[in-house]
């Protein structure tokens, strides 16, 4: 049974294509490394809830992506491409575990990232498995939404529109100003107000990033330099690490339906499925950490 664990986090620095990364670890420096990855609009503080579960037996390493946090923001919208991101996942994980593969755990674009890093061929050298909430392999993503409209069914087109409707906000990240309006509008009652809002969160359990108006205004860099030419691009791309699907039900921003040709791409893949919102490593940290341990642990024995 997971037990929580007071722990301290010490930090260290990456560079990595001129960026700064800021590197936590804590755990057990015996343990399997685990290195987890957040998305948008959020830091390494994501994790605040389940690295005290998974510290007693693993060694956890968190990071602020780039754009995010304690670490350098680049302005220009090319630096955010997946291609980069990739590559500062990789340098984190060489600096950090340069003789040992990973586990992996990842969120929203921080989920996106590691899914563009799985597709390399030194993934399997690397990465030892992988779990992703609630972000999308956006080459599958399209792949999916152009599977659905080149044989459409009523249940296809359903589910294509209601991802489209889902997104469509990352539609108005794409135009500066009203990007910035629409961050405004959403985070105008704070930030534990939204998450209990969007995805069901207590907002006891969420604390505010001091960063977090810049890291959300930042971050739409994520959307302008990935969506568009990802989606109207896909390309075929294979996994074959092993992957674990854990599929918020409830997820608004990213419908459960659409990871259903995810088997055609991924090797070896695990999928469960919990009745969460988006923001689930906040209000379910208990049942992802018990799922990715159990996880990494049929990985291993």
């Amino acid at each position: 049974m997971l037990t929580s664990m007071s722990v301290t986090e010490q930090r260290t620095n990456v560079v990595n294509e001129g960026m700064r990364l800021a590197v936590f670890e804590t755990g057990n420096p015996e343990g399997e490394p685990i290195v987890l990855v957040h998305g948008w609009p959020d830091t390494h503080e994501l994790w605040s809830h389940i690295v005290p579960l998974l510290a007693e037996k693993f060694r956890v390493i968190s990071y602020d992506s780039r754009g995010a946090g304690a670490s350098t923001v680049p302005q220009e919208r090319a630096a955010y491409r997946l291609s980069s991101l990739a590559s500062d996942f990789y340098a984190v994980i060489d600096a950090v575990s340069p003789d040992r593969p990973v586990h992996v755990l990842a969120h929203d674009w921080g989920a996106v990232e590691v899914w563009e890093a799985a597709g390399e061929p030194r993934a399997v050298d690397r990465i030892r498995s992988y779990t992703s909430i609630s972000g999308p392999n956006l080459d599958h993503l399209g792949k999916w939404s152009r599977s659905r409209l080149k044989k459409p069914t009523w249940t296809s087109i359903k589910q294509v529109l209601a991802q489209t409707r889902a997104s469509w906000y990352t539609v108005t990240f794409h135009i500066p100003g009203l990007s910035t309006l629409r961050i405004k509008r959403q985070f105008a009652k704070g930030w534990p107000a939204f998450l209990e809002e969007f995805s069901d969160v207590d907002p006891a359990l969420v604390t505010q990033n001091p960063t977090l108006w810049s890291d959300a205004t930042n971050g739409t860099n994520l959307y302008r330099a990935n969506i568009i030419p990802r989606l109207m691009k896909p390309r075929e791309r294979y996994i074959d690490i092993p992957v674990q699907l854990i599929v918020n039900t409830e997820d608004v921003a990213v419908r459960p339906f659409h990871y259903e040709d995810t088997g055609k791409w991924v090797k070896n893949l695990t999928r469960n499925d919990i009745p969460a919102g988006h923001w689930s490593p906040i209000s379910h940290a208990a049942e992802i950490a018990e799922l990715t341990e159990k996880y990494i642990d049929s990985m291993t024995r």
